[in-house]
Protein backbone atom coordinates (compact mmCIF):
# COMPACT_ATOMS: atom_id res chain seq x y z
CA UNK A 1 0.00 0.00 0.00
CA UNK A 2 1.05 3.66 -0.60
CA UNK A 3 1.27 6.26 2.05
CA UNK A 4 -0.07 9.80 1.27
CA UNK A 5 3.05 11.87 1.18
CA UNK A 6 2.98 15.27 0.86
CA UNK A 7 3.76 16.65 -2.57
CA UNK A 8 6.58 18.46 -3.53
CA UNK A 9 4.94 20.13 -5.76
CA UNK A 10 1.54 22.67 -6.49
CA UNK A 11 -0.40 23.48 -9.20
CA UNK A 12 -1.49 26.72 -10.19
CA UNK A 13 -2.80 28.17 -13.62
CA UNK A 14 -1.91 31.00 -15.05
CA UNK A 15 -4.68 32.83 -17.02
CA UNK A 16 -3.43 35.53 -19.44
CA UNK A 17 -5.53 38.66 -20.47
CA UNK A 18 -5.08 41.40 -23.56
CA UNK A 19 -1.64 41.35 -24.65
CA UNK A 20 -0.57 38.26 -22.82
CA UNK A 21 -3.31 36.27 -24.32
CA UNK A 22 -2.48 37.04 -27.74
CA UNK A 23 1.23 35.91 -27.23
CA UNK A 24 0.33 33.14 -25.43
CA UNK A 25 -2.09 32.00 -28.34
CA UNK A 26 -4.05 30.63 -24.98
CA UNK A 27 -6.28 32.25 -21.99
CA UNK A 28 -4.83 30.23 -19.83
CA UNK A 29 -2.42 26.83 -19.02
CA UNK A 30 -2.60 24.85 -15.46
CA UNK A 31 1.40 24.22 -14.78
CA UNK A 32 2.70 21.99 -11.71
CA UNK A 33 5.96 23.75 -10.15
CA UNK A 34 8.16 22.51 -7.02
CA UNK A 35 7.01 23.87 -3.55
CA UNK A 36 8.64 27.10 -2.53
CA UNK A 37 8.59 28.37 -6.69
CA UNK A 38 8.71 32.20 -6.49
CA UNK A 39 6.79 35.06 -8.63
CA UNK A 40 9.74 35.60 -9.94
CA UNK A 41 10.86 32.11 -11.41
CA UNK A 42 7.25 31.41 -12.49
CA UNK A 43 8.26 35.18 -14.66
CA UNK A 44 11.44 33.21 -15.58
CA UNK A 45 9.78 30.06 -17.02
CA UNK A 46 6.90 32.28 -18.49
CA UNK A 47 9.90 33.98 -20.66
CA UNK A 48 11.00 30.46 -21.50
CA UNK A 49 7.86 29.68 -22.95
CA UNK A 50 6.76 32.95 -24.41
CA UNK A 51 10.14 34.36 -25.61
CA UNK A 52 7.67 36.78 -27.55
CA UNK A 53 6.78 38.56 -24.04
CA UNK A 54 9.78 39.91 -23.42
CA UNK A 55 10.74 43.83 -23.85
CA UNK A 56 6.67 43.67 -24.28
CA UNK A 57 5.34 42.18 -20.80
CA UNK A 58 8.57 40.59 -18.81
CA UNK A 59 11.73 42.73 -18.12
CA UNK A 60 14.97 41.82 -20.52
CA UNK A 61 16.45 40.10 -17.45
CA UNK A 62 13.35 37.71 -17.38
CA UNK A 63 13.36 38.20 -13.88
CA UNK A 64 10.62 40.42 -13.14
CA UNK A 65 7.55 41.94 -14.81
CA UNK A 66 7.59 45.33 -16.90
CA UNK A 67 6.27 47.82 -14.76
CA UNK A 68 2.42 48.16 -16.05
CA UNK A 69 1.89 44.35 -15.69
CA UNK A 70 1.07 42.28 -12.82
CA UNK A 71 -0.08 39.58 -11.34
CA UNK A 72 -3.40 39.39 -9.19
CA UNK A 73 -3.89 36.27 -7.13
CA UNK A 74 -7.12 34.29 -7.21
CA UNK A 75 -8.62 37.61 -8.16
CA UNK A 76 -7.93 39.78 -5.73
CA UNK A 77 -7.14 43.35 -6.54
CA UNK A 78 -6.12 44.60 -3.25
CA UNK A 79 -3.39 42.09 -3.46
CA UNK A 80 -1.30 41.81 -6.60
CA UNK A 81 2.24 39.77 -6.85
CA UNK A 82 4.53 42.96 -6.43
CA UNK A 83 7.04 40.71 -4.22
CA UNK A 84 8.66 38.17 -7.37
CA UNK A 85 10.58 36.04 -3.89
CA UNK A 86 6.92 35.78 -2.86
CA UNK A 87 5.47 32.39 -3.48
CA UNK A 88 2.03 30.98 -4.75
CA UNK A 89 -0.01 28.92 -3.01
CA UNK A 90 -1.06 25.14 -4.41
CA UNK A 91 -4.42 25.59 -6.38
CA UNK A 92 -3.94 29.60 -6.40
CA UNK A 93 -5.10 31.58 -9.70
CA UNK A 94 -2.51 34.21 -11.44
CA UNK A 95 -3.72 36.15 -13.76
CA UNK A 96 -0.97 37.99 -15.37
CA UNK A 97 -3.05 41.46 -16.54
CA UNK A 98 -0.79 42.89 -19.14
CA UNK A 99 -1.49 46.99 -19.52
CA UNK A 100 -0.03 48.13 -22.82
CA UNK A 101 1.43 51.39 -22.04
CA UNK A 102 2.47 54.20 -24.49
CA UNK A 103 1.69 57.66 -26.00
Amino acid sequence: MMNATRSNTIKITIEFTNLAKNIAGVPAVEVEFPCGITYGQIVEWLAEQYPDMIGIIIQDDKKSLLNSNLFIINGEMAQPAFQMDDSPQDGDRLTLVAVATGG
